[in-house]
């Protein structure tokens, strides 16, 4: 294999400080946010949720991709991997947002409430060994620690290899990663029954969980796509974040849009065929009262728009279709989430100003943190054993 050096600087420069400009943007968003707190409490817990559910699953899947890359050892990734462990350094600032969340139990989650009105009588009483307030509390708590420990502890492992060049952390991350995975699979499922699925009471399905990780997944690649064109763009990491490493990003993409759609139309489907009145009633509020149009949206622009455009092969390392493919997933994947938690809030379609500020001011904590911690540390594994290899792909 020919030699490959690296000759670009892997610190962040100051000129470039995109931070001024999203602290701006997630104080408007905070201060609208509180607003709405005090004008409609409801619609405030509801539209935070969304929001919440929208950048812990970039926080989650960026912690998947981590470990993955870890105990498979493998090399395309090499030189964007500090990104995915940035965003999951912090997942432990997620335990502070998910707060109003705890207090706002009552007002959400309608299992906590005396008189539900439920689809079968006596629901609330065979679930209740689950769905009660300390159980749920403790549940999160150990969700929260599991991720940020392992979140936290790969980050200072993989600074670590930076400063010391000591191979012998590669070894190390991989086993915090063996068993952190498996934990993980199992964490973020229940996870996702507790913080949305438990929305509506008299709903389950056992394929949520990887519902909600296919949504998550797919759209952790777009905003990968979209930062490393980013670095890019402001000139930093040209021959060390290649064109192929980015087509290699537009591939998963699409690979996970396929998933995706696997996954979501298989639990609709079941539904479907089964005709099981307290299962297909969750899909039934969902497509009725205008909330059909935001379905076949999603259908639309998360799954045939991707698929067609990606199909191709020079799509996949076009910057500017990427661009506008991955804004147009994550758009989507908003939607969804919106799609998913604001049924058991209103039973037609309403969309309020409150999602935006929810929205907003989440973000300018996210990418506030993020460029915080990227911006303090090398950009890239620089030590990483595998990152000669990664350099020479083409």
């Amino acid at each position: 294999m020919a030699s490959t050096k690296l000759t670009d600087s892997v610190e962040f420069p100051q000129s470039v400080n995109p931070s001024r400009a999203i602290i701006t943007v997630g104080v408007i968003g905070i201060i609208a946010s509180l607003v709405g707190l005090a004008v409609n409490t409801e619609q405030f817990l509801f539209s935070y949720l969304t929001s919440f559910s929208f950048f812990i699953s970039i926080a989650l899947a960026s912690l998947f991709i981590v470990m993955i890359h870890h105990i498979t050892r493998s090399s395309w990734g090499i030189t964007m991997r500090r990104i995915p462990e940035t965003f999951a350094s912090y997942i432990w600032v997620f335990v502070l947002m998910f707060l109003p969340i705890l207090f706002g139990m009552e007002i959400l989650y309608s299992w906590t409430q005396e008189q539900s009105g439920w689809f079968y009588e006596g629901l609330r009483q065979l679930k209740s060994p689950y769905l009660n307030e300390p159980f749920f509390i403790i549940r999160n708590i150990i969700y929260f620690g599991v991720w940020s420990f392992l979140g936290y502890k790969l980050y200072k492992q993989s600074i670590a290899m930076d400063e010391t060049g000591d191979w012998g952390i590669d070894t190390a991350m991989r086993k915090v990663s063996a068993p952190g995975i498996f934990i993980f699979a199992f964490t973020l499922a229940f996870a996702s029954f507790d913080w949305i699925m438990a929305l509506n009471y008299d709903w389950f399905s056992t394929m949520f969980g990887v519902y909600y990780f296919s949504m998550s997944f797919q759209a952790l690649f777009a905003v990968l796509i979209l930062m490393t064109i980013y670095l890019r763009k402001q000139g930093l990491l040209l021959n060390t974040i290649k064109r192929a490493h980015v087509r290699d990003l537009g591939a998963w993409m699409f690979a996970f849009t396929v998933f995706y759609a696997y996954i979501a139309f298989g639990q609709f489907f079941l539904i479907y065929y089964a005709s099981i009145p307290e299962e297909a009633l969750y899909y039934i509020k969902r497509l009725d009262n205008n909330w059909e149009f935001l379905a076949y949206f999603i259908i639309i622009g998360r799954f045939v728009i991707p698929f067609i455009v990606l199909l191709s092969k020079p799509a996949k390392g076009n910057f500017k279709v990427l661009v506008s493919m991955s804004v147009l997933i994550l758009f989507t994947h908003f939607v969804e989430l919106f799609w998913l938690v604001m049924p058991a809030y209103h039973k037609s379609f309403h969309f309020s100003w409150i999602d935006i500020s929810t929205f907003l001011g989440f973000a300018g904590i996210f990418l506030g943190l993020f460029f915080f911690y990227f911006m303090k540390q090398s950009m890239i594994p620089k030590n990483d054993p595998k990152l000669l290899e990664s350099l020479n792909k083409h």
